[in-house]
């Protein structure tokens, strides 16, 4: 059954007044979006500001720290290795980065050896063992040893690499036996060395090239040149007392951006604009091609943004509310029942979003992206963005035949 979609422009106009809205009540100090509906844009929005203090507006070009949006390109940069048979997705990921070849596992019993070795894939469903450093058990401990130096370091004069965070984290000990269960955690960033060690250049040359260059993201880079720092938006926390600026480092990641950036984190280190990330959306909705120019092949596209979880994985990721619905393959999120969602959501509808509240998500069915960029301290996918998901859904008008 085709089905053909249209937008409705009013419905449309309710995303920016929700947008503005929450401005006004303080939820937000400001941010953009954009709905892109065929290839064309459909709807921009922007509201409040990017300075509070300065009273400096959103602009279409203010850039935007994107944390864990930062995921799916790490993901398509796997996906380009795999195609061209640089690398295969059952690699241990050893072969990239040595110190995962002994690895433990913190077991109830006590400490005890990994029964298999960590591989790509596994850290591309993140089936890793690998966890965040946020949580008190054993293998989060270890990792929280690594960030905390490499925050100490970060403006030294000999700040963490991206081949060194990873080493050490491949020191520290596993939360369960790789491909066991799913945590959300650290294998993206562990990616990031993969891909600088399997390209033989470092992470981030090799994303200018093969992507952000020739897509024209101008503005998408793990570290900000100081004639840009003025487009870059500021943080901000909600407090009992309104919003307060927030100036903390967060997962080695320099939020002010004028450190000496050695440490690219293929998990949370870009930054990016609404307008850069758009070509980087649409290149994945059009099949892998953009602009005339192919930069994935179509098939792998499609197993880029399928789910690629076993039954026992997706047991665990169900614990999830925020993600009900969704299934999860090679650092994004894939929608398999839209029943059970808390967004109007359409199946295979796919993407991820950030710490600081950035949000993607490609909708196939409908072709259709949509993108916002807000900077709040522990937002990640909130109520804003649900709000604004129901009210797009409600925009796009389906005529099944």
């Amino acid at each position: 059954m085709q089905v053909m979609s249209k937008m409705n422009q009013k419905k449309l106009g309710r995303l920016g007044e929700i947008l503005e809205e929450s401005v006004q009540r303080g939820q937000i100090a400001g941010g953009n979006l954009c709905v892109l509906h065929k290839g064309e844009e459909q709807y921009y929005a922007e509201a409040g500001y990017a300075d509070i203090a300065n009273k400096k507006k959103i602009t279409r070009d203010s850039i935007f720290r994107l944390y864990s949006m930062t995921k799916p390109v790490t993901s398509a940069a796997v996906m380009l290795l795999m195609e061209r048979g640089v690398i295969d997705l059952y690699d241990p990921v050893s072969k990239y980065i040595p110190t995962f070849a002994d690895m433990k596992v913190a077991a109830e019993a006590g400490e005890v050896p990994a029964n298999r070795q960590v591989t790509i894939k596994d850290c591309l469903s993140m089936t890793s063992g690998l966890p965040y450093n946020c949580d008190p058990d054993p293998a989060s401990r270890d990792a929280a040893s690594v960030f905390d130096e490499l925050d100490r370091r970060l403006y030294s004069d000999n700040p963490m690499t991206t081949m060194e965070a990873a080493s050490r984290l491949g020191e520290g000990r596993l939360a369960f036996q790789p491909g066991e269960s799913w945590r959300y955690g650290l294998s993206a960033d562990i990616l990031g060395a993969v891909i600088e060690s399997a390209s033989g250049m470092p992470f981030g040359t090799f994303l200018k090239k093969e992507f952000f260059e020739p897509l024209g993201m101008k503005d998408t880079d793990f570290r900000l040149e100081a004639s840009k720092r003025e487009r870059l938006t500021k943080v901000y926390e909600s407090t009992p007392d309104g919003l307060i600026e927030y100036h903390g480092n967060h997962l080695g990641i320099c939020n002010h951006m004028d450190a000496d950036v050695r440490y690219e984190s293929g998990g949370a280190g870009l930054v990016s604009t609404i307008d850069d990330y758009r070509c980087f959306a649409q290149m994945l909705l059009n099949k892998g091609t953009y602009k005339g120019r192919a930069y994935l092949s179509p098939s792998t596209v499609e197993y880029m943004t399928g789910c690629h979880l076993y039954p026992h994985q997706q047991a665990m990721m169900m614990g999830w509310e925020n993600l009900a619905g969704f299934s999860y393959g090679n650092l994004m999120r894939v929608m398999t029942d839209p029943s059970l969602a808390i967004i109007n959501g359409s199946m295979g509808e796919y993407g991820w979003d950030g710490w600081l509240g950035p949000y993607f998500a490609n909708m196939p069915k409908d072709d259709t992206t949509f993108l916002m960029m807000i900077q709040l301290k522990d937002s990640g996918t909130f109520t804003l963005t649900r709000k604004l998901r129901n009210v797009l859904a409600a925009a796009i008008e389906r005529d099944e035949s």
